[in-house]
Order: structure tokens, then sequence, then C-alpha cells
């Protein structure tokens, strides 16, 4: 069916992303806390066999989170000492999707009572959406991100 599109691929959303972290360990438990789950593939047990940061195989000693047909990887090749910086090429940050703004103040609610610092919930009105940010221990920053209300 021709939708009148012109682009080369008419995409359906996100397969997967996956963040280089520093360390696998300390990122796989704050996204399974995040998460309130384990990941679904995990190969950071071999993370310290040499062979593995060059298998795609055994996700370069990563693990991964699939929710709602999505995954969200960790591969653990970064130098201990970087950090991440949105102003060098490649991601500025990422936006995890939540079903309501309620959700974004349980999140919050939930963020403190684990201890884990986060910005406020803010209205973005302009792009129709609710916000809810926090840095993982890369400093990657994760938006949480509701749809606006309506009429409000």
């Amino acid at each position: 069916m021709n939708d009148g599109r012109t682009g080369i691929v008419d995409a359906q959303g996100f397969a997967h992303v996956r963040l280089t972290v520093t360390d696998i360990h300390r990122s796989k438990a704050f996204y399974e806390q995040l998460f309130g789950m384990p990941p679904g593939s995990d190969f950071s047990d071999q993370v310290d066999d040499p062979t593995v940061r060059d298998d795609p195989w055994r996700t370069y000693g990563g693990c991964s989170f699939t929710f709602h047909g999505q995954t969200l990887g960790l591969r653990p090749v970064a130098d201990p000492g970087d950090r991440f910086d949105p102003d060098r090429v490649g991601l500025d940050h990422l936006s995890l999707r939540v079903r309501s703004v309620e959700d974004l103040h349980r999140a919050a609610e939930r963020l403190d009572a684990a201890g884990i610092e986060h910005g406020e919930v803010t209205d973005l009105e302009p792009f129709g959406l609710v916000i809810l940010s926090v840095q993982d221990p890369d400093d990657i920053n994760l938006e949480l991100a509701a749809p606006r209300p309506v009429g409000a």
C-alpha cells in the first residue's frame, strides 16, 4: 500500500538500542532496579573472558532487557574512567515512554525510596509530553516520558 511516503525505509519503531557502559555489573543492577526485572539475555558473568568482548553472539559480555517488543542492551566495552558526553557524536539521551503522568509521579517516588537522584516531573507542553529525567551510572540521561493529558 502506498501511503504517500517517499522515504527509503518504512520504520515501525526501534528494535533495540545498545548503550556502552563502563561497569556491566553496576549498570545491570541499576537497570534491573529501574525496570523491576532481570535481563532476558545476559552474558555479564563472562565479562572477564578475553574472547567475549569480540563475540557478538555473547553480546560482547553484555546483557539486554526486552519489553513491549523493544530491547535495551548494555555493552561493557568503555574504559572504566570514561563518562558519557551528550555533546559528542552519538546519543544525546534515551527517552523511555510510560503510560501516564501518574506513572511518572510513581516513578519519582520509587526513585526517592531507592535513593536515586532524579529531576522533577516537567511538562513539555510544545512537545505533548511530560518527562522525568534520571542519570544512569555512566551519566547517560534517561528521560521517562508520558503523553501530556488532553486539555492539560
